[in-house]
C-alpha cells in the first residue's frame, strides 16, 4: 500500500462521516461527493468505500436502510448521534496532527520541494 493510500484510509471514515452529517447518502453517491469535492484529488474505490461504510455500522455510528428507486433497491446511509460525536472527536483529531505535521515540515520544506 502506498503513502498516499495509507493517508486516505486515515481521513476516508472522517470524510465519509462529515458528508453523512449533510444528507443521507447512498455508496456511490459518496463515492461520487468524495470525487467531486476534491477535485479528482480524493477517489475511493468501492473496494475501499464499502468495508468502511460497514466497519462504521459496527462501531454504532452509522445505520443503513434500503430504499426502491424506480426498480432499484438502494442502500442508503445514516449519521446516527453517536456518529456525531464520533465525527468531532475525529476532526479534533486530524486538526492537531495536522497542525503538528505543518510544524515539522515549516514553510521551507514546502517551498524546497515546489510543492
Amino acid at each position: 500500500m502506498g503513502i498516499s493510500e495509507n493517508l486516505k484510509k486515515g481521513t476516508s471514515e472522517m470524510l465519509i462521516l462529515f458528508l453523512l452529517e449533510k444528507e443521507d447518502m447512498y455508496g456511490y453517491q459518496l463515492a461520487q461527493e468524495l470525487r467531486q469535492r476534491s477535485e479528482g484529488y480524493f477517489v475511493m474505490p468501492e473496494g475501499s468505500l464499502y468495508p468502511t461504510l460497514y466497519r462504521l455500522i459496527e462501531k454504532g455510528v452509522v445505520s443503513d436502510r434500503q430504499e426502491i428507486v424506480g426498480k432499484r433497491l438502494r442502500k442508503y446511509y445514516h449519521l446516527e448521534d453517536e456518529g456525531k460525536d464520533y465525527l468531532k472527536t475525529i476532526v479534533e483529531e486530524y486538526r492537531s496532527i495536522n497542525i503538528g505535521i505543518q510544524k515539522v515540515l515549516g514553510e521551507d520544506l514546502l517551498k524546497d520541494l515546489s510543492v
